[in-house]
């Protein structure tokens, strides 16, 4: 049997969002269980450290300090409905939008991985620690990554269709 029109495509984004997931999942196990908590490995003197951080708040550590009901209320409900918004996003989304799609699939993959985190540990594992010429960049990790590159498509898109439907000066 054929498969319907579009849900072959739409399966691929959600594979993709899956083996984000499954590599934020892989890199975390392999800090967690290799890593001491606060330790730190050089991997570019003075550039880039793994280092395993474990993160109670949001971006960055924002809100660390919370108190724990408003923390597990706002850090668990609201990546839950984020994913839910992206999935309606995704399906109202033609499957040919590719950026969109793309752009979509790696924020699912990342809030579905800290949203793991947040659930399995009631914090995020961060690890990837940059500092250049003395400025420190927060630790983050894949999903982060994914994210943020996720965000950027979306723009990268949005300007990009802008810019077709300017009139021509």
């Amino acid at each position: 049997m054929m498969p319907v029109r579009g849900t072959l495509p739409r399966l691929l984004y959600l594979t993709f969002s899956l083996f984000l997931f499954a590599m934020d999942r892989l890199s975390k196990t392999l800090v967690v269980s290799r890593l001491p908590l606060y330790e730190s490995v050089p991997v570019i003197e003075d550039f880039f450290h793994l280092t395993h951080v474990a993160n109670t708040g949001a971006l960055f550590g924002l809100m660390a300090g919370m108190a724990s009901p408003l923390r597990g209320l706002i850090f668990i409900t609201i990546p839950v409905l984020a994913i839910l918004l992206i999935l309606l996003f995704q399906s109202r989304t033609h499957e040919s939008e590719i950026m969109i799609q793309v752009g979509l699939s790696l924020i699912l993959g990342g809030a579905m991985g800290n949203l793991y985190d947040r659930i399995a540990y009631g914090h995020v594992v961060d690890f990837l620690d940059f500092s250049l010429a003395g400025h420190h960049w927060p630790a983050f990790n894949l999903a982060d990554s994914s994210i943020c590159l996720g965000v950027f498509t979306l723009v990268l898109d949005l300007f990009r269709r802008e810019r077709r439907a300017a009139p021509a000066a």
